[in-house]
């Protein structure tokens, strides 16, 4: 199955497909594990690049691609055929009235395979029109061309350059409402084309400003199911990272659902949080809430190395913030939980670790 997913996927170290992308500061992606042994072994320069690293060098989660290859690993994928059929046949074939669901089931089917290969077929998918064709099927109110429409531009998204012609074509309106009206898987493939679409900071201010794109988002994250919860999550945070969009997501009631859905399990939550404590406006709903506390020091004591990290991030603004949360933290042990972290294997967490300290050592001697 490996062999079939497209080549953006392979670690360019190792060539296997990556479980944890990670971003260098030269823009290039490894797994973690490859290019954490790259750096064990003393290197201090890009493998790609040659370029130097700063130190200690920066690996910045790829949350975007790992929700692609998770996406793909969901479905098996059918082997490749021998002959491509030709893609005008294929969107001609979708655009005709006289063309039976089944046939323009099978048609985005067989699109869908030929465009995960590699990016020259999806360049010419995209130069033969095909986009068009999609929009027609993702508006149909027919929920398998919906979910295969979506599918499909998730496919023709994997490209940066066709990331900005799919938003100038208009599939973001079209995506949006999948989001809020899609049913079967279509809901959550949405969630994962606006996080593909939003790597490209130009598409973050483009999706954040489209009407009912993050309140959809914020929405599925409180109603969706799991698959659909981490998938809104995912876009959350992607779109996030851009500062405008942060305050849309607040103003949109993301905090409590976002607090909420980390009470019940949900790191991905976690980590939007610690974006949006950024925001003044968000450490003040934060600090409101009943409980917070306790969810965040549960996650810092159980949560994988991400929800770790997110978890102390988000803890350090609001102790910084409010003096009552940073006592009430000193209360429950806080400080002694970050000094035993400091061992951990995870920099980031040491780091975030030795932050929280600081603080909390700060608040501890004004007492």
């Amino acid at each position: 199955m490996a062999a079939q997913l497209p080549d953006d996927f392979r670690c360019p170290i190792s060539l296997e497909i990556m479980s944890d992308p990670v971003i260098l500061s030269s823009g290039h992606t490894f797994d973690r594990a490859s290019i954490q042994r790259w750096l064990d072994a003393g290197h201090r320069t890009c493998p790609i690049t040659k370029l130097p690293l700063p130190d200690p060098p920066s690996l910045i989660p790829n949350h975007a691609l790992r929700s692609l290859i998770s996406n793909y690993t969901l479905v098996s994928l059918p082997k490749p055929q021998s002959y491509p059929p030709n893609p005008q046949t294929l969107i001609q074939l979708l655009l005709s009235p006289s063309s039976q669901l089944e046939e323009k089931l099978n048609t985005l089917d067989q699109l869908s395979r030929i465009s995960k290969r590699d990016s020259a077929i999806r360049r010419r998918l995209a130069e033969s029109g095909v986009v068009s064709a999609v929009l027609n099927c993702i508006d149909s109110g027919e929920p398998g061309l919906q979910e295969k429409g979506l599918h499909l531009v998730l496919n023709l998204s994997l490209d940066d350059d066709s990331k900005v012609g799919l938003v100038a074509e208009g599939i973001v309106g079209k995506v949006v409402h999948a989001l809020r009206c899609g049913v079967g898987d279509s809901r959550a493939v949405a969630a994962t084309v606006l996080t593909s679409l939003a790597v490209l900071e130009v598409n973050k201010v483009t999706i954040g400003s489209y009407p009912d794109a993050i309140p959809g988002l914020v929405s599925l994250v409180q109603m969706g199911n799991s698959r659909e919860r981490k998938e809104a999550a995912t876009a959350l945070f992607t779109l996030c990272s851009f500062s405008d969009n942060r305050v849309r997501a607040i103003q949109y009631g993301a905090v409590p659902i976002l607090i909420q859905n980390a009470h019940s399990g949900l790191e991905r939550a976690v980590e939007v949080l610690g974006l949006l404590a950024k925001c003044k406006l968000a450490r003040d709903e934060m600090v409101r809430f009943s409980g917070i506390l306790d969810i965040l020091i549960g996650m810092v004591r159980n949560g994988s190395s991400r929800g770790v990290q997110y978890s102390l991030l988000t803890l350090s603004s609001l102790c910084c913030y409010s003096e009552k949360i940073s006592l009430e933290a000193l209360r429950e042990g806080l400080l002694e939980i970050c000094v035993g972290l400091l061992e951990d294997d995870n920099e980031k967490v040491r780091r975030n670790a030795k932050t929280l300290i600081q603080v909390l050592q700060g608040k501890r001697k004004n007492v």
